[in-house]
């Protein structure tokens, strides 16, 4: 473990960006818990259902907290929240996600993932940042073959835009690391869940239609793997990681990329057997090919994360999914 290894300074500013948003709102409620000021930023879009957005703003209802409804996008409301507050650590977590979504609608991630994030920047570089956190993800091992996936192989074979503009944002990163002397840390998250979940995600969707008795549908015939992490692993990951920045690498730059999964691939016919379980009803399932975007497997070697900071995710899925399950049922009604 590294040596210089210190806890979140309480007394800083924390902006979280994405702070409506699913692992946005868990890390607010996290340092908001410990006692640290968050500034949350989000756009409260429409992507998916925004009365869950509304509902997990509602719960991080605090006296320090404040938040400013605004898109990453928009350079001059960014600035003036930068200006404003003394921000000490930017936890960068706003983005429009989904892999399937970027086929359709392409500009919103040149517009949120690109333009937003080159402001994040911008604003890091002129003002006393101590380090910037930015969520990356397991999509940019696009067509990799080589398992499990390394923080040290090339990503340059991205099947998606969503996956091209979450490698792009590390290649910014490393720029603005190098040009201004701004730590940064990339996250490639591998398929998060938990209660406050995504509606897009898998297990969320197939959850809804599960227990309305609709088909689910099971792409590659359920011969699929996925690295299921779960959120609070997700979060204890970040309390360690933000106050840290990177030491210097052989550049003399403090620029650092991790994966942060549960290290165990489960097979998507198995996943949905624990779902099931966990629902208590069965699934009816509607069997199809591979979807354009997607990938066979994800699977994320950690051992930068454990080598660094004497951590790895280790929650198993059947305890994560009944920890949804037990959310999920009574928030909708079910």
């Amino acid at each position: 473990m590294r040596s210089n290894y210190s806890s979140l300074d309480i007394g800083a500013v924390y902006l979280v960006t994405g702070a409506a948003g699913f692992i946005g709102f868990h890390l607010a409620r996290r340092l908001l818990g410990l006692g640290c000021t968050v500034i949350g930023v989000d756009n409260l879009n429409d992507y998916y259902e925004v009365s869950l957005k509304e509902e997990r703003l509602r719960l991080l209802s605090h006296e320090h907290f404040l938040f400013y409804k605004t898109d990453l996008a928009n350079k001059q409301a960014l600035d003036e929240i930068f200006e404003r507050h003394h921000i000490a650590y930017v936890v960068n977590l706003g983005a429009q996600a989904g892999v399937r979504y970027s086929i359709d609608n392409p500009y919103a991630y040149l517009q949120s993932n690109l333009a937003g994030f080159l402001n994040i920047l911008e604003a890091c570089r002129h003002h006393e940042v101590k380090h910037l956190v930015y969520a990356s993800s397991s999509s940019v091992y696009g067509l990799n073959s080589k398992i499990p996936y390394s923080t040290s192989d090339q990503v340059d074979h991205p099947v998606s835009l969503y996956a091209a503009t979450k490698k792009s944002n590390e290649l910014m990163a490393h720029a603005y690391t190098h040009l201004y002397q701004i730590p940064s840390t990339g996250l490639r998250f591998f398929t998060v869940y938990g209660p406050y979940g995504r509606p897009d995600m898998a297990y969320f969707s197939f959850s809804k239609r599960i227990m309305e008795g609709k088909s689910i549908k099971v792409f590659n015939h359920g011969d699929m793997y996925r690295d299921f992490t779960y959120v609070d692993d997700i979060i204890s990951a970040l309390q360690r990681i933000i106050p840290n920045p990177p030491v210097k690498n052989s550049f003399g730059d403090q620029y650092k990329v991790y994966n942060i999964g549960n290290n165990k691939p489960v097979k998507l016919s198995r996943f949905i057997e624990i779902l099931e379980q966990t629902l208590g009803k069965e699934a009816v399932k509607e069997y199809l090919p591979m979807q354009m975007g997607d990938v066979y497997q994800t699977y994320a070697d950690v051992t930068d994360l454990i080598q660094d900071f004497d951590f790895r995710p280790d929650t198993p899925l059947e305890e994560g999914l009944a920890a949804f399950a037990s959310w999920f049922k009574p928030y909708y009604g079910y």
